[in-house]
Formats: structure tokens, sequence, C-alpha cells
């Protein structure tokens, strides 16, 4: 495991760091190796009810190493290769893995450029006022390319996307607030994050991993094909063991969430 990411697991969540503080945790190839690797180990811990991804020190991410990067131009073209059968290259992979994790995931702090399309791809974002975002691309004559197609147009009317995308403009947390960018904007994001995390603990972990494939799924699609994904999804939980336990729960007022 790179040494670019701190995973720390405890009572059910999962603890992410982005460990390089010391270039505010701007993307690097092995920080973009581990990003893609580190949600299957999550994914595999069965225990894991969500997970907070957060940054070192004083930034979350200040988005991709150009100088680091761009001296290595083997790992540039790889890294954008894809096989045919490939949804994603590895930096689009790098951001899309967290979004496809079956449980939540949140994050806090400063994030410019590649790092806020690693922001956007999470489930929740949370911020402080003064924290400093931006979709900067457009200052080195770029376009978003790490998943920012997808998941901006999700949050976003396509006006804004392009003004933000085309001006580079940095903004703050309450601005990022009133764009619809950020789930919430407090003094200590990290502690409105657990709050959350707290809640979701209390529902069924089929119920949320199932709520995410369904939006997730259907956000685009046709009412036809969206009634069709929520019917196979509600099939399953309804007959599966946790919707019992859940439906127990409000007979039952000494029932723990620990059970699901």
């Amino acid at each position: 495991m790179s040494d670019r990411i701190e995973l720390d697991i405890r009572e059910g969540v999962a603890y992410a760091t982005l460990s390089r503080p010391e270039k505010l945790n701007a993307l690097d190839f092995p920080l973009l190796d581990a990003l893609a690797q580190v949600p299957a180990r999550i994914a595999a811990d069965r225990s894991v009810r969500a997970v907070i991804l957060r940054g070192a020190g004083e930034a979350f991410c200040s988005g991709l190493d150009f100088a680091s990067t761009g001296k290595d131009t083997r790992r540039l073209v790889t890294g954008f290769a894809k096989l045919p059968v490939q949804t994603t290259n590895l930096f689009q992979k790098a951001c899309w893995a967290w979004r496809e994790l079956p449980v939540p995931v949140l994050l806090h702090g400063h994030c410019y450029g590649g790092g806020m399309q690693l922001a956007l791809a999470a489930d929740f974002r949370f911020t402080t006022p003064d924290c400093r975002l931006s979709i900067m691309e457009a200052k080195w004559g770029l376009i978003p390319d790490m998943t920012g197609s997808v998941t901006l147009r999700e949050l976003i009317p396509m006006d804004l996307a392009k003004y933000l995308t085309m001006t580079a403009e940095v903004f703050d947390g309450t601005q990022a607030k009133e764009y619809g960018l950020v789930t919430g904007v407090s003094d200590d994001p990290l502690a409105t994050a657990e709050a959350l995390v707290d809640k979701l603990r209390h529902r069924s972990p089929d119920a949320i991993a199932a709520t995410k494939k369904l939006f997730h799924d259907t956000w685009t699609e046709s009412p036809r094909s969206a009634f069709w994904t929520e019917s196979v999804l509600q099939a399953r939980l309804i007959t599966g063991k946790n919707h019992r336990i859940a439906r127990k729960a409000e007979e039952n007022p000494d029932w723990s969430p620990r059970a699901l």
C-alpha cells in the first residue's frame, strides 16, 4: 500500500487521508495510484459503513502536480490510455473509484483542479467558510478530465458549470454552498461529517448502498429505466434480513443499529 494515503478504519468508519502535506496533497503518480487502489481495499472490509476522505495539513488537494507528472512521459501516456472494455483511465479512476464504493463518502478541505474533481466524486462535501475551491484546469489551457463532466452536471446547471470551468474562478466555501457544490459549511467540517456518519449508522447498510446505486444509475435515465431499477433494488431489499431487522427496530426501542 502506498504511503500517499493513510487508511485508518475504526468503529465502522474508514478515514482515508491524503498524506502529502508538504505539497498540499498535490496529485503525483503514486498518489493517483493510491486513490485508484484504496477504494477496493475499503470495499473488501464489510465492517465499513462510511468513508471520510480528507487531506493532511492545510489542504485537501491542490490538484495535479504538473512539475512531477510532466517529467514522466511514459506514465502520462499510459495514464490516459484504457482498454475498450474499461470505463476509466488512471486519472479518471482516481476519482471514480470513490464514487463506486457501496458506502457513503464524505470529505472536507481546500481543493483545486483535480482535487475538486475528486471532491465532486464524493457523496457529500463539507467545508469551512474560508475554504478555497476552483475548477482550475482552464488556468493551464485544459478541461476537467477526471470525471468532472459527469459529477458537475449532477450538481449544477450547465451555464454555471461552463462559467466556473471557463473562468477557473476561485471561490470560498460559502459561495460553493450557494452554487450547490458542497453539502454543508461549518467551522468544523470534520465534526459535521462525523455527525452525518452517526446518523447513517442507524440505517440499514443495504438500503444505504441501494440508495447510492439507485440515484447514480438513474439520475439521467428515462422514467421507464429508472422505475425498473427502483423495482429491482427494492425487491432485493424487501427480501433481505436487514429490512426485517429495520422493521423490528421500529417496534423495539432497545434495538441497536449495530445489529444491521
